[in-house]
């Protein structure tokens, strides 16, 4: 089948002159596509250069199909029928049915819209919403439904979307997954969330060298991944071993070289040959030398170039890197632990009663449960931001709370400077090659918070507590992938899998949390 859309050496350049992509050729059909990458290669980008929201910079986008953008943003006067993308043509057949349509309304009618919305609200679990409720009165998840509904009812050839389970509860990811996984038509799907990745025919992965396309879901793509990453430090180790060789080799031939020069002239000495013999002779030997050493730096430029590749292939390829200290948490000790606590806001009903919580040792907890129900507040209670409406809250050992706005940073302070002030006996040397490990690499720790993207903030939050001299005994976390790309989620589960103290999560994703070794989970939100 021809394409829906293609793009033909397309180049995007960023105000300050830096390049997002350059010549990037892709085509997508009527297949399901998960377009993954590192924050910041323009994942977002290329979704608005297919919708004509952005212009290419060079090159041509060609869209031969109709378009299905799932919207997360709506205007203070929307309601949930702008929502869903359908409010003129809901609004044309409600002019047909009181008698005021115009010669217009009736050839554009979409009879049966009305019908075919309210099973896709059903379907997304929004049964009977009211369409003229405001959009801005709905959660973060009844937005994300009531737009993947109004996707469904107009049946778009080819769904873009972006990040469309972010701030979803776990019944509603999966929801969203079932849905694409059982898509007919096209769907461009921009997601860090592996379960719905799993749902798509294929990868795209986007860097500044270009789209490559893997095929099959998130399984296959990481597996093939692992066997590049493999393949690029076995070509490594070759490479420095091959400019280790050839140094070698030319520094033998000088030697050589040297030897004969030395012996030549030995012999010349005490020879009596005509000195145009012996200019002669030397001639020929240097000329030797020369072409000998001309090949050797051939041979070295060539392995440098290799070499140069290969590094290059494994900085692509590079994660982020940990080796955590201890953070002196014995086996036995009470961390937290919550009596029959109750709480409730002011003027609402109480969120949870009676509830029982203890961690001790090295646990990993993870806090579930709807939207709403309450995770973030047990997290705020665990902390001592909130006190219970009653109950008792026994709260020991050093913690840290990561919450999604990463706010033990200031917004003034540069990364390097947010470091010392949380790790006071820090040098800056120390400083700098913690934010090293975690990405921040030479004048980038120079960055200020106000400056950082939303998975920068929580790599910045991450390094500031875990590579202290004294990590915490309880790390708390709250939502911690909902801003980070596949590389940096899969090295963040590395790390925090060998850090030895206890972790309280609030997290939907549940790779995240088998891959951290969670053993048990509190649900809140049942009341």
């Amino acid at each position: 089948m021809p394409a829906f859309v293609t793009l033909d050496s397309v180049s995007v350049r960023l105000p300050d002159g830096r390049s997002l992509f350059d010549t990037l050729t892709l085509a997508l059909g009527p297949e399901r596509t998960g377009l993954v990458g590192r924050n910041g290669t323009g994942k977002s980008t290329l979704l608005k250069l297919i919708s004509g929201e952005v212009a290419p910079s060079a090159g041509a986008v060609s869209v031969s199909c109709r378009l299905g953008v799932l919207r997360q943003a709506y205007g203070a006067q929307e309601t949930a029928a702008d929502l869903c993308g359908c409010a003129d043509d809901l609004a044309r057949l409600a002019r047909i049915e009181a008698g005021e349509g115009s010669e217009d309304d009736f050839a554009l009618a979409d009879w049966d819209l009305e019908a075919r919305l309210a099973s896709a609200l059903a379907d997304v679990g929004l049964p009977g919403l009211d369409l003229q409720r405001p959009a801005a009165s709905l959660s973060g998840g009844q937005t994300t439904r009531a737009a993947l509904a109004g996707l469904i009812a107009l049946k778009p050839d080819l769904l873009l979307l972006d990040e469309p389970t972010n701030h979803l509860d776990a019944e509603a990811r999966a929801m969203v997954a079932e849905l694409i996984g059982g898509w007919k038509g096209g769907a461009l799907v921009v997601s860090h969330d592996r379960e719905l990745l799993r749902r798509m025919d294929r990868i795209v992965e986007l860097s500044g060298l270009g789209a490559r396309v893997y095929g099959g879901g998130y399984d296959l793509y990481a597996q093939r991944k692992a066997e590049e990453e493999a393949a690029a430090a076995r070509d490594l180790a070759e490479a420095e071993r091959a400019v280790d060789r050839v140094g070698r080799e030319a520094q033998a031939l000088r030697e050589r070289k040297a030897r004969k020069d030395a012996a030549g002239k030995q012999f010349a000495a005490k020879r009596s040959e005509p000195k145009i013999l012996l200019g002669a002779m030397a001639e020929r030997a240097e000329n030797s030398g020369g072409r000998g050493e001309k090949l050797a730096q051939k041979l070295a430029a060539e392995a440098e170039g290799r070499l140069s590749e290969a590094q290059g292939r494994v900085e692509r390829l590079r994660r982020l890197d940990f080796d955590l200290p201890t953070s002196g948490l014995p086996a036995g000790k009470t961390l937290l632990n919550f009596e029959g606590v109750s709480f409730g806001y002011p003027g609402a009903p109480p969120l949870f009663a009676g509830l029982d919580l203890r961690l001790a040792g090295p646990e990993r907890v993870a806090v579930t449960g709807p939207n709403g129900g309450g995770k973030s507040t047990l997290i705020r209670l665990a902390v001592g931001e909130l006190e219970p409406s009653s109950g008792l809250i026994v709260r020991a050992g050093a913690a840290a709370l990561l919450d999604q706005q990463v706010s033990m940073l200031r917004e003034d302070e540069t990364l390097v400077e947010a470091f010392r002030r949380l790790n006071p006996q820090a040098s800056e040397n120390a400083a700098r090659a913690a934010l090293a490990r975690f990405l921040f690499r030479n004048v980038a720790a120079d960055k200020r918070v106000s400056a950082l993207s939303g998975g920068e903030r929580l790599r910045a939050g991450l390094a500031c507590v875990l590579m202290g001299d004294e990590p915490p005994q309880l790390l708390i976390l709250d939502e911690p992938t909902n801003h980070l790309d596949l590389d940096s989620v899969t090295a963040v589960e590395a790390a925090l899998s060998g850090y030895d103290g206890a972790i309280l999560v609030v997290s939907h994703d549940r790779d995240f949390l088998a891959a951290i070794g969670v053993e048990r989970e509190v649900r809140v939100g049942a009341l």
